[in-house]
């Protein structure tokens, strides 16, 4: 079972709380969190792409570095964890990420991916002028699906000729061409979304849902092993959860408690407002999680709360739901919930009890 960590690449990481840790994203703090997951055995690290934040007294996400440049430094002083790279679609053309994403696996030694990202808050891209109306949240997949065809072509061949809908190449080149196969994923939540990525990409990215409900969200990967089979991949899913542990159930509870209290109301108030704009949104999609939430201040991802054993016990829970390859982690605080998860939860897994730490 791969597990990976959400690197904190905004400020605050996944937490929508004045009470929660504060901390803005910098390529040091990210570099120590990589480290040691690398260091604990953990098999990937994954950045977002995100270029609005939601306000508030937080300044929830209002700061953020870029993933690629990130991950290209974190390509540096790594040697052995995968490395994910976001790229939001309306921003970069697919030839730009090609050869972006070639030159990071160069410096990676062939440990590089991309993650698409369709696009679904619209004050992103209308800050900046790209965005292309509001047939675009009905359309996102079928701009995706050109854009990764581009992204395979120029990977495989050197070269994209592709005239499609969104996209004309003219004789597009790539050189040097990754010098191992590169990995595409994407985090569909919604039955369109699992679609493409089950014709397009490696892997799929899904949000657990509940507190310590562990197989609460068994429908989604058994939604995206339905997808795949359709089209004969093996293209599994990978849940995320949030991990609050301590040495007593009573003072992971407090913890959260306390998050829940400080919520953000007026950043919440900006999430849920955009969350709202997709008005052709499908039950399953990302919007709806975040808007069925009574107070989605982790955006309604699950959330695992207790002592070591029991969230250890938790996550084996998750990894045996059918249809799931992996789990990506986030920790109200990553550096100590990095040390936490390496040395008190991971040696109790019976998932992750083939791992040997790095010496």
């Amino acid at each position: 079972m791969d597990i990976g960590v959400f690197i904190p690449i905004n400020n605050n990481g996944w937490i929508i709380s004045a009470a929660s840790p504060q901390y803005m994203p910098s390529f040091e703090l990210n570099k120590q969190v990589v480290q040691k997951a690398e260091g604990y055995g953990l098999d990937f690290a994954l950045s977002m792409i995100k270029l609005h934040g939601f306000g508030g007294k937080t300044e929830f996400w209002d700061h953020g570095l870029e993933s690629f440049t990130l991950m290209a430094g974190l390509a540096s002083v790594t040697s052995r964890i995968r490395l994910y790279a976001s790229t939001a679609v309306l921003t970069i053309p697919p030839a730009i990420v090609a050869r972006m994403s070639s030159t990071i696996d160069n410096i990676s030694g062939g440990r590089f991916g991309v993650n698409i990202v369709s696009g679904w808050h619209k004050v992103e891209y209308t800050q900046m002028g790209l965005w292309p109306g509001d047939a675009h949240f009905a359309r996102r997949y079928d701009y995706s699906t050109e854009y990764v065809h581009i992204l395979r072509e120029l990977w495989e061949t050197g070269e994209s000729d592709f005239k499609g809908e969104f996209f004309q190449m003219d004789h597009c080149k790539l050189s040097p061409r990754p010098q191992a196969p590169m990995k595409v994923v994407a985090a569909g939540q919604s039955d369109r979304g699992m679609e493409f990525a089950a014709r397009y990409c490696d892997f799929n990215f899904a949000l657990g849902e509940g507190v310590n409900e562990p197989t609460k969200a068994a429908n989604v990967p058994a939604r995206m092993l339905a997808h795949a089979q359709k089209t004969g991949r093996d293209v599994g899913s990978y849940m995320l959860y949030m991990v609050i542990a301590e040495e007593t159930a009573e003072d992971a509870f407090a913890k959260w408690d306390a998050y829940n209290k400080g919520a953000d109301r007026e950043a919440l108030a900006h999430l849920l407002g955009h969350a709202a704009h997709d008005t052709d949104t499908q039950e399953t999609s990302m919007a709806a999680a975040i808007l069925r939430a009574p107070s989605p201040i982790n955006f309604n991802m699950g959330t695992l709360v207790g002592t070591y054993a029991e969230v250890a016990r938790m996550l084996d829970e998750a990894a045996g739901m059918p249809g799931v390859k992996g789990i990506m982690l986030t920790f109200d605080d990553f550096l100590l919930g990095m040390d936490k998860f390496g040395q008190r939860i991971q040696p109790l897994m019976q998932c992750r009890s083939h791992v040997k730490l790095a010496a």
